[in-house]
């Protein structure tokens, strides 16, 4: 006996059938509708040239105001208008737009779309914290606590005065057994400190200084640094000559450093990004660029929307590296875990 079989058609299908008008309607749109290519001219030149100054931000010139400078300080920050380009787009009806909103977002990806992901990692041996106290800050033995409460081993403080230094001490020295202060800047540690003293960068007044710390694990050259200030200025633009004078006097006494094992810790008041600070950055590692999560902005505290504060670190392992919660300072304390290698005694 034969048997007939019947094709049904079930909801899937009208749903397909439904799709394929909208998709049709689409495809002539962009086929027909010449005003679609045509509108939004100048909304894809604006992100081709935002495209061009994320990309080619080193070639940005210095030589007015700094601007290269300031432009790579708040880098990170140009993601901000990308959306806003393709809201434009999208109210233009622009497809020319649309496709030109993509060549800056891909940019800005390859740029900081590692930063994304979470780095961190698990184990180290030593724990480093530095943080620039304000020197107005209201409540310093407030701060010093908040700070010897991450857990550090090792403890950095910029922009120390005179009349708060003995604060500071006093709050620390239960918690951290050795210590030094040059000038307005200084080291805690809970580990034996040795050939403590200032570094010049160039400024007239000690604002860096050095220390060796010798750790269960090995020997650790310590920098502790509190760049110049920078100022941005109608008449002057990114003001910062100061600022990198000393950043080039601290590269070559870091490049100088005699240890194998080096940390940086302090307020450089520049990111990661600004080629000033390259003398010090081409030589050591980030370690939120190496082991943390996010950006780690640090300044200003109330709303952070930059990196100036920096722990570097060269022939030392990055674990993990990570922001503190906001003290009685404009700046944020920042803290990493790296991994010391034995040096020997």
């Amino acid at each position: 006996m034969a048997q007939a079989y019947k094709t049904e058609t079930g909801s899937g299908d009208q749903g397909s059938d439904r799709r394929e008008p909208r998709l049709r309607r689409l495809l002539s749109t962009l086929r027909n509708d010449r005003g679609i290519w045509r509108r939004g001219i100048v909304l894809a030149a604006f992100a081709l040239v935002l495209s061009l100054v994320m990309g080619l931000h080193a070639r940005i010139p210095n030589t007015i105001g700094n601007l290269g400078s300031l432009t790579e300080t708040f880098l990170p920050w140009l993601a901000v208008l990308i959306p806003v380009l393709l809201v434009l787009a999208l109210v233009r009806r622009s497809a020319t737009a649309l496709i030109a909103v993509l060549l800056p977002a891909i940019v800005w990806l390859n740029l900081f779309g590692g930063l994304l992901a979470d780095r961190t990692g698990s184990g180290g041996n030593l724990t480093v914290a530095t943080h620039n106290v304000n020197a107005d800050n209201p409540d310093p033995a407030g701060t010093a606590r908040d700070v010897a409460a991450s857990g550090a081993d090792v403890v950095a403080l910029e922009e120390l005065t005179a009349s708060a230094v003995p604060v500071y001490e006093q709050a620390l020295d239960s918690t951290y057994k050795y210590h030094s202060v040059q000038g307005t800047v200084g080291l805690w540690s809970k580990y034996p400190l040795s050939q403590s003293g200032p570094v010049d960068i160039k400024l007239g007044w000690t604002r860096a200084m050095r220390a060796t710390v010798t750790a269960p694990e090995g020997k650790l050259a310590v920098y502790v640094a509190h760049l110049p200030s920078v100022r941005v200025k109608l008449e002057a633009g990114f003001t910062a000559r100061q600022r990198d004078k000393s950043a080039d006097a601290l590269g070559e006494a870091i490049a100088d450093e005699k240890l194998p094992q080096v940390a940086l810790l302090g307020d450089l008041n520049g990111t990661m990004n600004d080629r000033a600070l390259n003398a010090v950055t081409s030589q050591m590692r980030s370690t939120q660029g190496a082991a943390g999560s996010g950006f780690g902005f640090s300044w200003p505290a109330s709303f952070p929307m930059a990196r100036i504060d920096q722990i570097m670190v060269k022939g030392v392992e990055p674990v993990t590296s990570w922001t503190l919660p906001e003290t009685g300072s404009d700046h944020l304390p920042i803290a990493a875990r790296v991994k010391l290698a034995a040096t020997g005694s």
